[in-house]
């Protein structure tokens, strides 16, 4: 068993590591209660807008990014794999008073032999990397991240939770790789979306063990970077449904004809599909006449417990995530609108920082990281199939069970964060 850092023992080393940089008076008192804690953040470019900006950024000016309140964190080192033209982590060191780290052992260590954080975040999103010829999934550094934070962990004999931003890798077997390492170092591992804890409209939770016949989420976007958001929000519906989840055997990835091919062979609901589009703005009406265009697509997801899924990727139609699912007993679908809010500050990540709050104050994450274990791997399969011509892909490797949390979204009776979403 991996030791965590206490608090007690995090503020000595803090404080003597900010009075030989001359920052002694920061930590000069520790609250009574919840002290915002020291994080390291570990990201591939920080530029504006970027994942990097609008995550780290709430923890040093607040959820709105305004200097309002914030998260009881606080921001002590950074390093970036990519320095681009538009970097603005310099100018916020020098206006926050953080470490520019050169590795990520000396962010989460700021140069001694102990620990000086409570937790990390590790953000491979935006910056200029290579992707794979054949599926053309980019190869953002998550798991090389993730090994090398972990590296020092061992080194030190020390754990403090982690969050990965989005899915965990491009690559199935990394994937599985950095849960299983979690899970033996005992790190409480937090990663996935925004798109479960964002707004919905209106605030459906299914549930638990409803008996659920048939389910679909719309999203657009990019196949891999937004498909991923997609299955997020699907997922997180779906584990509520009787027995809890079980897993995925079979994924197929469908683009071109084939759309509405399998739609009038009903292996994806119209009727879902148009449930899920009048929950959005305007509540269009327009679902029959979509004509699904080279960069769109529609994900099959064949489920351990016998359910079959899909994931609409509606590009030239939809600009929004909305799913929809017919619930045994209920004549009508039930449906809801994943709202995110579109500009600065882009409020719905204030809810991703919120959950990465309390994984580090608590030492337990709010919700399983086999949610996006196995989002991850699915996407890894579907990635496949749209480059083999809508092959089927059976799945063993994605028997993966894991118990429904509570952890609440935005507007969720239950969310302690209520922020402005227009």
């Amino acid at each position: 068993m991996k030791k965590r850092l206490s608090t007690s023992k995090l503020a000595v080393f803090l404080i003597a590591a900010m009075m030989a940089t001359g920052r002694a008076d920061e930590y000069s008192a520790i609250e009574h209660q919840r002290q915002k804690l020291p994080v390291a953040a570990i990201v591939t470019a920080y530029f504006n807008n970027s994942h990097a900006d609008v995550v780290v950024g709430k923890i040093l000016s607040g959820y709105q990014q305004d200097g309002s309140p914030g998260p009881d964190l606080q921001i002590v080192s950074v390093y970036t794999d990519q320095v681009p033209e538009n970097d603005i982590s310099r100018d916020k060191a020098r206006e926050y008073g953080f470490r520019i780290s050169p590795t990520i052992d000396d962010a989460l260590t700021l140069g001694t032999n102990q620990l000086q954080v409570a937790g990390v975040l590790s953000i491979g999103e935006h910056g200029d990397y290579p992707q794979l010829a054949e599926t053309q999934q980019t190869m953002y550094p998550r798991r090389r991240f993730f090994d090398e934070i972990t590296a020092t962990f061992r080194r030190c004999g020390q754990v403090v939770p982690v969050f990965n931003d989005k899915h965990l890798s491009y690559r199935w077997d990394d994937a599985r790789a950095m849960v299983d390492t979690a899970r033996e170092m005992q790190i409480p591992f937090l990663a996935g979306s925004s798109l479960p804890v964002a707004w919905r409209m209106p605030p459906l939770e299914l549930p638990h063990d409803c008996e659920i016949e048939e389910a679909l989420t719309i999203g657009y976007g990019g196949l891999e970077a937004y498909g991923f958001h997609a299955l997020e929000a699907h997922q997180c519906m779906l584990e509520r449904r009787q027995g809890g989840e079980t897993g995925v055997v079979a994924v197929r990835a469908i683009s071109g004809n084939q759309i509405r091919e399998t739609e009038t062979a009903g292996q994806w609901s119209s009727r879902l599909f148009a449930a899920a589009r009048r929950q959005m703005p305007g509540a269009p009406e327009d679902s029959a006449q979509w004509q699904p265009g080279p960069e769109s697509a529609v994900f099959l997801l064949e489920h351990r417990d016998g359910l079959r899924s899909s994931v609409v990727m509606a590009n030239g139609l939809a600009g929004y995530f909305a799913c929809a699912f017919k619930l045994k007993g209920r004549e009508e679908p039930v449906a809801t609108w994943f709202k995110l809010q579109e500009g600065r500050p882009y409020g719905h990540f204030a809810y991703l920082v919120r959950a990465f709050e309390e994984t580090v104050h608590s030492g337990k994450a709010p919700y399983p990281v086999e949610r996006t274990l196995l989002t991850t791997g699915i996407l890894d399969r579907v990635m496949h199939s749209l480059a083999n011509n809508g092959e089927r892909y059976e799945t063993p490797e994605l028997a993966i069970t894991y118990p429904s949390p509570d952890w609440p979204f935005a507007n969720h009776p239950e969310s302690k964060l209520l922020l402005p979403n227009d």
